[in-house]
């Protein structure tokens, strides 16, 4: 059906490991202000220990609180979770719905039936049947959405190339990761902080893995603008800080209104 999944891509030379730390406009979250810093990277290749590799980006610059949100295309690509495009032979199944999957304006995605011959792959045809007649029943309502609903996170994590994909990655299909679970919880016992993968694009943003403690519905509302982007920009990483020097104002602040209706 196409030439496997753990391929091998040609490794690029990585620039020296550099922290490359850019702070971008914060978001509230109630009464706390977040931080966020994108992070550029090195191209990530197959078979990297993403643990060891991100660390120089990362040690002394993170702070205990801090939530590092790794990219999970970046996480899959590690794990050689690739599969070259051209390589993918689609069933008359895939090239069915391929042609039912409605054009949103930012890539191919699902409408690329070697893209819904590895959501096929990876769900199998029944969920996929399922998934696609479930988008079919609620869409006439004005609902979105149910086809990931039902196929699954490792469905809708899936990434087709686009014309802003980086080399070498254009001509590659990206599929779920199945270990960043692991990922998360060694970052986090390496940095002493907390590690989630995320999937965020240009329609939102979904928490895939978390170590302990990670607040996901707090991480997906400050990545819902997809600080990440979707281009060339080699930015897998964003760290989320709490900003307590606006804490502390508003905690000075509380407390001196106390005093004051104290007295």
């Amino acid at each position: 059906m196409f030439g496997g999944v753990y391929v091998s891509v040609e490794q690029p030379s990585a620039p020296p490991l550099c922290a490359s730390w850019r702070e971008i406009a914060g978001r509230e979250l109630g009464v706390v202000r977040f931080r966020r810093f994108v992070i550029h990277t090195h191209l990530i290749v197959p078979r990297e220990r993403l643990e060891r590799t991100l660390d120089p980006y990362l040690r002394g610059m993170v702070q205990p609180g801090d939530t590092l949100a790794i990219s999970e295309k970046a996480v899959a690509i590690a794990e050689g979770r690739l599969v070259l495009l051209r390589s993918v032979r689609a069933r008359r199944l895939a090239v069915f719905l391929a042609r039912r999957v409605r054009d949103r304006g930012y890539g191919m995605g699902f409408r690329r039936p070697e893209t819904m011959e590895m959501a096929i792959h990876e769900a199998g045809p029944v969920r996929i049947l399922l998934a696609a007649a479930a988008a079919a029943l609620t869409r006439p309502c004005g609902r979105s959405g149910d086809f990931y609903r039902v196929a699954g996170r490792r469905v809708a994590a899936i990434d087709g190339p686009t014309a802003h994909t980086i080399p070498p990655y254009d001509r590659y299909i990206v599929l779920a990761p199945v270990r960043g679970g692991r990922l998360c919880r060694r970052l986090a016992r390496r940095l002493g902080i907390k590690v989630a993968v995320v999937d965020v694009n240009d329609v939102g943003s979904e928490v895939l893995e978390a170590s302990a403690g990670v607040d996901r519905a707090a991480v997906k509302r400050l990545l819902d603008d997809n600080p990440m982007g979707q281009g060339a920009g080699a930015t897998p990483l964003v760290v989320l800080r709490a900003d307590s020097r606006q804490t502390a104002s508003r905690d000075q602040y509380n407390g001196d209104a106390g005093g004051a209706r104290r007295q």
